[in-house]
């Protein structure tokens, strides 16, 4: 039934009465018409004499709807997991920049307490290692 029950898809639900000679109060009814789910998958009519469809089995449409019912409750399930896992991985990173936000910060305020004032940029304009030495206090190295 894993696939057979996407049928389901194509069928389009209607609203009807019966004639007065079925029902006298013309009671509206909610459901499929034959025909069009014979269309959709002639095992799921009910035929008369003649071999004409005349009635839906909606014992089977129902198994039919359970079955993509139970499929989608496993999609959901499975995307709840990955919305979980990117929530958080969101969580990890914006805690990343937040640490990383402080650290800036706090370089700033070394490098405005030591008197080194540098413009945006004077700063981009710095290769990447003379930035890093610059927020990080710098890097000794040794005399060749």
């Amino acid at each position: 039934m894993e696939l057979s029950s996407e049928a389901l898809y194509a069928l389009k639900p209607v609203t009807f009465r019966y004639k007065k000679e079925f029902d006298p109060q013309g009671i509206l009814q909610f459901g499929l018409v034959a025909e069009d789910v014979e269309a959709v998958n002639p095992d799921l009519v009910v035929r008369d004499k003649e071999g004409k469809s005349y009635s839906v089995r909606y014992d089977q449409v129902n198994a039919m709807l359970l079955n993509e019912f139970i499929k989608e409750h496993g999609r959901n399930a499975q995307q709840e997991a990955t919305i979980a896992e990117l929530k958080s991985a969101l969580s990890k990173q914006e805690a990343a920049i937040a640490n990383r936000q402080q650290r800036s910060v706090a370089a700033s305020c070394s490098r405005a307490r030591r008197g080194e004032h540098r413009t945006a940029e004077q700063t981009l304009a710095q290769t990447p290692l003379q930035q890093n030495q610059a927020a990080y206090g710098g890097l000794e190295t040794a005399a060749p």
